[in-house]
């Protein structure tokens, strides 16, 4: 009996095949330059900066990181200039947190400049604006002397613009009346050529003294008198060629006096109509008006 009939099959060898090589055990040794090289840029480009606060940041990430003490002292190097120019740069300086006394120092001088600067803006439209109403006020006296009145306003300059008070009593209209007398007519007629060539708007403003109506008599009140006495102006400034549309008119009755009612002076000076040359400043410019007009005063007086 044969061998391998007798004994059985003849076992079989086992097949060995050739350890395979790796033929990517390059990449290990790639990544690992491109890590440093990684850290290198990073480095120098961190170093190009000049904020103390961001370098010890840096460094301390780094050398948590990498688990290696690192020290990185900033210098101005040429290597920052070519980091700065690669595509994709990283800002990495922006991701440090700066110092928060440092940072809180420059918004507070860019808040103080911005401050600074915006009063000298307003400080200066306010001026300009000042010195138009200041001009329009000495042109309406000017026509009035021209026209033999002389004296016949009163001006301030407000928060609103310039304030052209002409007394009612006696000039404009007679008690409880609406109908402009002739000194009141030329008055106005003096002043017109003056107003029309303004770009501001106009408000006329009717007022009263403290005095009530006649029981029975043509006003129910002092309400609808001034009304219609600052219509009646409005109307007539129209006639001699001011623009209707920078018109507007508005009764106050005694509500805004000049002066108090114990003032020897209340009857006359507070029975009134007011020509308001509206300012065209901003409004927080228009606030300083009342200053500036106060200041002149008292230069001139």
């Amino acid at each position: 009996m044969s061998a391998s009939g007798h004994g059985g099959r003849r076992r079989a060898k086992k097949h060995e095949e050739e350890e395979h090589e790796n033929h990517e055990r390059w990449l290990v040794s790639y990544a690992d330059m491109m890590t440093l090289l990684l850290v290198l840029f990073v480095v120098l480009y961190a170093m190009s900066q000049v904020d103390q606060a961001k370098f010890a940041a840096l460094a301390k990430g780094l050398s948590q990181t990498l688990g290696t003490p690192i020290n990185v002292q900033p210098a101005s190097t040429p290597e920052s200039s070519v980091l700065d120019g690669l595509p994709g740069a990283v800002d990495i300086a922006s991701a440090i947190p700066s110092d928060p006394t440092v940072q809180q120092a420059e918004v507070d001088k860019a808040a103080a400049q911005a401050a600074a600067d915006r009063a000298e803006r307003l400080a200066a439209e306010a001026k300009a604006a000042y010195d138009e109403l200041a001009a329009a006020r000495d042109a309406i006296e000017a026509a009035l002397a021209a026209a033999g009145y002389a004296g016949a306003a009163r001006y301030e300059i407000d928060e609103r613009g310039l304030v052209v008070h002409i007394v009612a009593d006696q000039v404009l209209f007679d008690a409880e009346q609406a109908v402009l007398r002739p000194e009141g007519r030329a008055i106005l007629s003096a002043i017109a050529p003056t107003l029309g060539r303004l770009p501001n708007q106009l408000g006329v403003e009717g007022h009263a003294n403290h005095l009530p109506v006649t029981v029975g008599g043509p006003w129910p009140s002092n309400w609808e008198l001034s009304a219609t006495r600052a219509t009646t102006v409005v109307r007539y400034l129209a006639a001699e060629g001011v623009p209707q549309p920078r018109l507007s008119a508005t009764g106050y009755s005694s509500t805004r006096p000049l002066v108090p009612e114990s003032d020897p002076t209340a009857l006359t000076v507070n029975r009134r109509v007011d020509v308001v040359v509206l300012s065209t400043a901003s409004a927080e410019a228009n606030a300083f008006l009342p200053g500036l007009d106060a200041a002149h005063r008292g230069v001139t007086e």
